[in-house]
């Protein structure tokens, strides 16, 4: 039950994390229609697009440590309810939007949430999985956001006949004919915001039919949460406010406001230690009270420290391949630089055939782990990623079978990382401050993306084509393949 609850929240997740690249540009078009002229709409909408992702990836990275941090103070369970119920609910209120700030803010709320889905339900499937294969249980995990970008993309190629439907359906019903336009105009987006509010259902299997983790329950017994103190929460707040603003650094209004390259660069390098000093404070807190108690030793402490700054790493260096190869592929496909050769529909088949081949390849990354090593099999990892990364951006001109074959591939292998990191990350950390662990690792990891993803614009004036440019991005996967002879190997050890 616990997996079936982490993987139907994970998949969720996925799914909202897809739907806002497919409806954004619409909502942002009607939001903004009674205030900005026809001939500024197209600045003022990339504008805000880029600034709603970029918020969406911090408040990812600080959900993940937030929820991460209520998941070893209250348990897994109260807490993985808690962020689906926010990234549900709050998705769910973009619906009721009257301007594009109420969607910034919102997003930015819902993705509190996301961050922390992921981290609470891989701790707390790992503790409970004591008997069987753990590969099996990543691998599940990981492909469960790809099934959600799969049933976005099939959701796109149905639209028009999806919103036909729906209107049908609405006044059949008895709605009125301003009611179906209110909720189904503008590619539905109001309507498919509302109905990202259902996943809030799963909260009632979580709290009736899963149980706590057993091992968080004798950490409890034992008096170690009460080690975690909410003022130290004001560092992840800090982390989150700087965050922000390196974002903004790099962004269309931070240029505006006379930012220059070498000050975003400077911003950059300095916030994001900061930021990384206020996600650690409630953890570095909670290892020295846990110290003084004498219920963990300065070894422990030391060596956990070092795991969330090789952990965020490993998981960033993915994280930023991934944003910087298989998530612009779709975008890619319908560039000039390729030639559509009669195909249509290209963004939609294209996410279509990263997505299959990022749920195949995450269920068998684990598996590998487990043949292998964790060490080798992130080496391997890298190489393929970045080998097909290359192959895909380097070997298409014209929209055809070779095209989808090589999406399938990139997207496959640069998602194997998401099927590798919830075998590996909870061996990292032991039962205390799992949960926590988890979720910096994985989600501070967004924000670096975010940084990286800001810079394809520079990429592109230095290279010459798009493709060069994600090209030069993935490049990131060369340092993986050397920093991870210093991480832990972790293969046959049982979780602490």
């Amino acid at each position: 039950m616990a997996l079936i609850a982490a993987f139907l929240g994970w998949m969720f997740d996925g799914f909202e994390m897809g739907l806002f690249p497919l409806i954004g540009k619409p909502a942002l078009q009607d939001l903004l229609a009674s205030t900005v002229a026809p001939e500024a709409m197209t600045a003022y909408l990339d504008r805000w697009f880029s600034v709603i992702i970029a918020t969406f990836l911090v408040g990812a990275a600080t959900g993940g440590v937030f929820f991460g941090w209520l998941g070893d103070r209250i348990g897994r369970v109260k807490a993985m309810s808690f962020s689906i119920f926010t990234y549900a609910i709050f998705t769910g209120l973009c619906g009721f939007a009257t301007e594009a700030w109420h969607v910034a803010i919102l997003r930015f709320i819902a993705s509190l949430g996301m961050g922390g889905e992921w981290a609470l339900g891989v701790a707390l499937v790992n503790e409970l999985w004591t008997k069987g294969n753990r590969a099996l249980v990543a691998g599940a995990i990981g492909a469960a956001a790809n099934i959600g970008y799969l049933l976005v993309a099939a959701l796109s190629l149905g639209m028009n006949t999806f919103i036909d439907t729906m209107r049908r359906w609405t006044l059949a019903l008895g709605g009125s004919e301003q009611l179906a336009g209110y909720l189904l105009d503008n590619q539905a987006w109001r309507f498919l915001m509302i109905i990202g509010a259902l996943p809030a259902a799963i909260i009632f299997l979580i709290r009736i039919f899963v149980p706590e983790s057993d091992k968080w329950e004798d950490e409890k017994a034992a008096g170690k949460t009460s080690y975690w103190s909410t003022p130290d929460l004001k560092g992840v707040l800090i982390g989150a406010i700087v965050a922000l603003g390196i974002i903004w650094s790099w962004s269309p209004m931070g240029i505006d406001a006379g930012v220059t390259s070498v000050m975003a660069v400077v911003i950059t390098v300095v916030g994001f230690c900061v930021v990384v000093w206020g996600y650690l404070l409630p953890v570095r807190r909670y290892l020295q009270r846990a110290q003084e108690a004498s219920s963990i030793t300065r070894e422990s402490q030391l060596t956990i420290r070092k795991n969330l700054l090789i952990g965020a790493t490993l998981a960033g260096i993915a994280l930023l391949g991934t944003w910087g190869a298989a998530q612009q592929s779709a975008k890619w496909s319908t560039s000039a630089e390729l030639d559509a050769n009669g195909w249509t529909n290209v963004a939609q088949y294209t996410q279509i055939a990263t997505s299959v081949g990022a749920c195949i390849f995450a269920m068998f990354a684990p598996f590998l782990a487990n043949m292998l090593n964790r060490r080798v099999t992130y080496l391997v990892m890298c190489i393929s990623a970045l080998g097909a990364a290359l192959l895909f951006y380097q070997t298409n001109t014209v929209i055809n079978t070779w095209f989808f074959t090589t999406a399938f591939l990139m997207g496959g292998v640069t998602a194997s990382f998401y099927g590798f990191f919830p075998l590996y990350l909870p061996e990292l950390f032991p039962t205390s401050v799992r949960a926590t662990g988890q979720g910096f690792c994985f989600n501070v990891g967004r924000i670096i993306a975010a940084i990286g993803g800001l810079q394809i614009a520079n990429l592109v004036h230095a290279f010459g084509t798009s493709s060069n440019a994600y090209s030069a991005l993935c490049m990131v996967y060369i340092i993986g393949m050397v920093l991870v002879w210093i991480a832990p190997e972790t293969k046959g050890k049982a979780l602490a």
